[in-house]
């Protein structure tokens, strides 16, 4: 890293916060730190920018949120500064193929997110994870269009890793297929990834993008990891994650971002 740190850009989920999504003393004091230091602080997330409202008045944030990986960015008023959305002709493909792996769907247009099914697998921790509450409908034949992402959801790993490497397959570079949570297969626009909100805060804020450092724990991480100039992983994170990194810190359950940021971030 040759040139000082000057934003970073933290996933949430698995990073920020604990498993149980608390954001720990040791956290708020870091970002704290950052400020003080004249570094920004960002943040980008599977979980639609609603989902990172309670974010904002303990950590002080003034940045953009970019949410579903990127693909909604809005302020911290929830103004929309930039949205990339699926190919409306390849919606109803996708749900069908997640659904023909055994697996729930969720479709989120814009800020609203719509289930088949209230007690379907992970709505309501996500529900309570985001504080937003979805639609129930009977169908997805009405949100088929804007589409912003489209989740598939199981508690089945190898029907989520079967889904996921079918997704690339049928569709190819027209849409990405990431890992936020084990349970989880994301589906976005291509652009809709974490590397292009890197990209869109260093325009933004006239940052080099050597100068930006990432953190975060899964899969689509990868994607900020390869752009930015410095990167980090948390301790449990799986090996191709770590090996994707510059930098290694300790668990989410073991204050990993605030050690990130006294070891890696801060000038000396």
């Amino acid at each position: 890293m040759s040139s000082p740190i000057k934003l970073l850009l933290s996933d949430v989920d698995g990073t920020l916060v604990t498993h149980e999504k608390v954001l720990t003393h040791g956290a708020i004091t870091a970002v704290q730190q950052l400020r003080d230091a004249d570094i920004l602080f960002a943040l980008t997330s599977a979980r639609p920018p609603q989902g990172l409202a309670m974010f904002v008045e303990p950590l002080g944030l003034t940045t953009p949120l970019a949410g579903f990986n990127g693909g909604l960015i809005t302020d911290t008023d929830f103004g929309v500064l930039e949205e990339t959305t699926i190919d409306d002709s390849l919606s109803a493909g996708i749900v069908e193929l997640l659904t023909s792996h055994g697996l729930s769907v969720w479709v989120y247009q814009g800020a609203d997110w719509y289930v088949l099914d209230m007690d379907g697998p992970h709505v309501a921790r996500e529900s309570k994870t985001c504080q937003c509450e979805p639609a129930v409908v009977r169908n997805f034949n009405h949100v088929e269009t804007n589409v912003a992402k489209i989740v598939g959801v199981s508690d089945d790993p190898v029907a989520c890793a079967s889904a996921s490497a079918a997704m690339h397959e049928q569709f190819a570079m027209r849409v990405l297929a990431t890992r936020s949570q084990p349970y989880y297969v994301d589906v976005t626009h291509p652009d809709a990834n974490k590397g292009n909100v890197v990209k869109y805060l260093s325009r933004r804020y006239d940052v080099a993008t050597s100068q930006i450092a990432t953190i975060g724990d899964m899969d689509n991480d990868l994607s900020m990891f390869a752009v930015s100039g410095l990167s980090v992983a948390m301790g449990d994170s799986s090996d191709e994650v770590k090996a994707a990194a510059l930098e290694v810190t300790t668990s989410n359950e073991d204050e990993g971002f605030a050690n990130a940021v006294s070891k890696f971030i801060l000038p000396s």
